[in-house]
């Protein structure tokens, strides 16, 4: 083995050098450099097994971590070295982690590069220490005792198992209530239908179809609940919630409203939906003589951010999803890492990476979620075509968090763009809390008599003009302008009709 790793080596020595700039970059949370090899293998082997239970990293022996100078090694011994960091990560680690021990050149110096792949048999940990004590993990370029949440998350990787489909112990099922569910289902899948036609296709849901998608499990003939099943249903010992909040300016320290939303999931997706809503801007634009509201996010965007908090959330953690509303962005924080095998940067491009398989097969039944891993692109292409910098995404090692920020641009502060009427709008201005709209006298006398037909769309011209306090004459040049414009139709005969308003 040490024969063959010094051959590479050697290889590596001849035609591959590591840049001044890539190797100096900074400590991060794949990269972590010492200035010397420690005595004591147990001062790096933690960011060893760190690596292996992350998404992998190097050490870079041979720099100074707080100044960033490049020290490096005598070639007398550095190959003796290079053995000794192999010798001892496997004699320390289990399972065995096999390091791609090389050697790199930088700024003229020779520094042992010991590189960790990111492992498959998870947790990784110190022999000496055990399970319980030796699992590490890389959090904000750090290495950290893993908590028991997080083994347990690690161990559900390892072994390629979902949280959601094991068994909810303590928790019981009755028939009605698996009915219950069902319909309710259903009932989501018809609501969150985009058309006619797919909502004719929604089907019944029974239990056939919850066991094969882990939120029932069937023992002797008897069904049981999975985590799924509770977590869903808002039923069992597990708590699930959205904490949803409104702070003053830009930091937690003073808040203006605070809720929690508890139950059956797509009810807590629904509030804290609502919750945002009622907490950002809304402008308008007038299209006509219309007025169309417009939110300063786009609300397709919040709606995706949440059920994608929700269903791919660790349900390990005890922690909730928090939707902040700051004066500046939109904040959607979810506990637990990202699942192994996901990056940032892999999640932006639309890789997905299940984490609850079971809510995942009922989230698209429900029709809350369309194609697996195809929600964050689409979140990022509303956001941006609205005019508002791409969402930000920060964290993934113990939460993750997605920021839209506000206040960007004319878009973002309830722009309101005014096509001309025939009879013309006036100084159109903007506002944030408010929109307000310099119009001309016969856009309101418009406006109101639209109103009014709304209420009443069998009256007479002459009942119009008394409602909104004008002549018949004027009310009768209106509704002539109105019909030639294509917004008012008169259905039925003249002895007896009704208009209709073509939104």
């Amino acid at each position: 083995m040490i024969q063959f790793a010094k051959h590479r080596v050697a290889k590596r020595e001849r035609g591959v050098t590591m840049t001044i700039e890539e190797i100096l970059a900074g400590e991060s949370k794949n990269v972590e450099f010492k200035e010397t090899l420690p005595e004591k293998s147990i001062k790096y082997m933690k960011s060893v097994v760190a690596f292996a239970n992350g998404t992998g990293g190097k050490i870079i022996f041979g720099i100074a971590d707080k100044t960033r100078e490049v020290v490096g090694f005598d070639k007398e011994d550095v190959f003796k070295k290079m053995d000794a960091i192999a010798n001892a990560v496997s004699d320390s680690c289990e399972p065995a982690i096999i390091p791609d021990i090389t050697l790199q050149t930088v700024d003229g110096k020779t520094v042992i590069v010991a590189e960790i792949s990111e492992g498959r048999q998870r947790p990784y940990y110190i022999k000496a220490l055990g399970r319980e004590r030796g699992v590490y993990v890389r959090v904000a370029g750090t290495t950290r005792l893993a908590d028991e949440y997080m083994i347990k998350e690690l161990m559900l990787e390892g072994s390629n198992r979902y949280f959601d489909q094991a068994l909810c112990t303590g928790l019981s099922v009755t028939e009605e209530e698996i009915d219950t569910l069902c319909k309710a289902m259903k009932e989501q899948a018809v609501k969150n239908a985009h058309n006619e036609e797919q909502k004719a296709s929604v089907k019944d849901v029974g239990k056939q179809q919850l066991r094969s998608w882990g939120i029932l499990i069937e023992r002797d003939g008897k069904d049981y609940p999975s985590n799924a099943y509770a977590i869903l249903t808002g039923c069992g010992g597990l708590h699930v919630a959205i904490q949803c909040g409104v702070f003053k300016g830009t930091t937690k320290a003073v808040f203006v409203d605070r809720r929690e939303y508890t139950g059956p999931l797509w009810e807590q997706i629904e509030e804290a939906f609502q919750f945002v809503l009622r907490n950002i801007h809304l402008g308008a634009t007038l299209v006509g003589i219309y007025r169309q509201d417009i939110y300063e996010i786009p609300p397709d965007a919040i709606r995706e951010l949440i059920i994608n908090a929700v269903v791919h959330r660790s349900y390990l953690d005890h922690g909730t999803i928090q939707v902040a509303v700051y004066d500046n962005r939109l904040e959607i924080t979810s506990p637990g890492k990202l699942p192994m095998g996901q990056t940032m940067e892999r999640m932006k491009e639309g890789y997905s990476k299940i984490r609850n398989e079971a809510l995942a097969h009922a989230f698209s039944y429900m029709n809350l979620i369309e194609h697996w891993g195809s929600g964050i692109p689409r979140i990022i292409d509303k956001v941006k075509s609205a005019g508002l910098q791409e969402p930000e995404f920060i964290g993934g090692e113990v939460d993750l968090r997605i920021n839209i920020y506000r206040g960007q641009n004319d878009t973002n502060n309830a722009r309101i763009n005014a096509k001309k009427t025939k009879n013309g709008v006036n100084d159109i201005k903007n506002g944030i809390d408010g929109v307000k709209i310099s119009r001309t006298k016969e856009q309101v006398q418009i406006e109101k008599l639209l109103q009014a037909i709304e209420k009443n769309p069998f009256a007479t011209q002459a009942y119009y003009a008394e409602q909104i306090g004008v002549s018949k004459r004027t009310v009768s040049r209106i509704f002539v302008s109105l019909q030639q414009n294509g917004v008012l139709v008169q259905n039925g005969t003249n002895r007896k009709s009704n208009w209709v308003i073509i939104k």
